[in-house]
């Protein structure tokens, strides 16, 4: 073993705390509802885990997506409360609630349009996402929308979004009205490309994130996340001016 394979194997590996971001509000922990968790189980181990970062409030936001998950606020709403009546059994002590990840195309302004009930949360933010390839034609006029009726949206990921890599444009003007973005943790890492770190770090860099979220799906979510404290962003992220700790 030579002098560098010693330093790094006696080098202290930091431990994921997320103690200062308080509440994780981009998760899909309900069971067997979307891409998210399939068991009660499964839920209730990333519940532990993500507890065991030192998160005190988890907000689960589900897909509702017109082709893929035909959630409503009903089915939600009964996958949350089977959730909290076993965290309450197994005496873990966390609080969680659900909201919506909300897919942006015709059918949810339809039902914006309608008043139809949406889950929102904090205050009376609402989670959305769009396409990863094409600009939604309606998004703006969406955001508008929303902003008329009261609510808060915030766009979920925008790091991912195709279409903000290659129209600097549309993101300077998204940024600029002072849309709310929630970048993911793990963007952070790289887990999902280059490009996607890049951006996640620029809007970081402009402090242009409010919201930041563990969007955990799985196990391997949380296993890549664990590699977060040795990314040169993890000091520079707690020390933003985030609005989870209000939720």
């Amino acid at each position: 073993m030579g002098l560098l394979d010693l330093f790094k194997s006696n080098k202290k590996i930091e431990s994921l705390d997320l103690s200062w971001l308080q509440v994780d509000m981009h998760s899909h922990l309900i069971p067997g509802i979307d891409d998210g968790a399939k068991t009660l189980e499964e839920s209730i181990n990333l519940v532990q885990r993500l507890r065991g970062y030192g998160l005190k409030k988890l907000i689960t936001t589900p897909h509702i997506m017109t082709e893929f998950y035909k959630n409503t606020p009903e089915t939600i709403t009964r996958g949350l409360l089977k959730l909290q009546h076993e965290l309450q059994k197994r005496e873990i002590d966390i609080e969680i609630e659900a909201a919506a990840e909300y897919y942006l195309d015709e059918v949810f302004m339809e039902k914006v349009e309608r008043g139809d009930q949406l889950l929102t949360f904090g205050d009376h933010y609402i989670l959305l996402e769009t396409g990863f390839i094409n600009k939604p034609q309606m998004l703006l006029d969406t955001l508008f929308k929303l902003e008329m009726k009261g609510l808060k949206p915030i766009l979920a990921h925008p790091e991912r979004y195709l279409y903000l890599h290659q129209d600097n444009n549309l993101l300077e003007s998204l940024i600029d009205r002072g849309v709310a973005f929630q970048i993911n943790l793990l963007s952070l890492t790289g887990y999902y490309s280059k490009p996607v770190k890049s951006l996640a770090e620029k809007l970081v860099d402009r402090d242009a994130v409010k919201f930041m979220g563990t969007d955990c799906h799985n196990t391997h979510y949380l296993d890549a996340l664990e590699k977060l404290p040795a990314n040169k962003y993890y000091s520079k992220i707690q020390s933003l001016s985030l609005s989870n700790p209000e939720l």
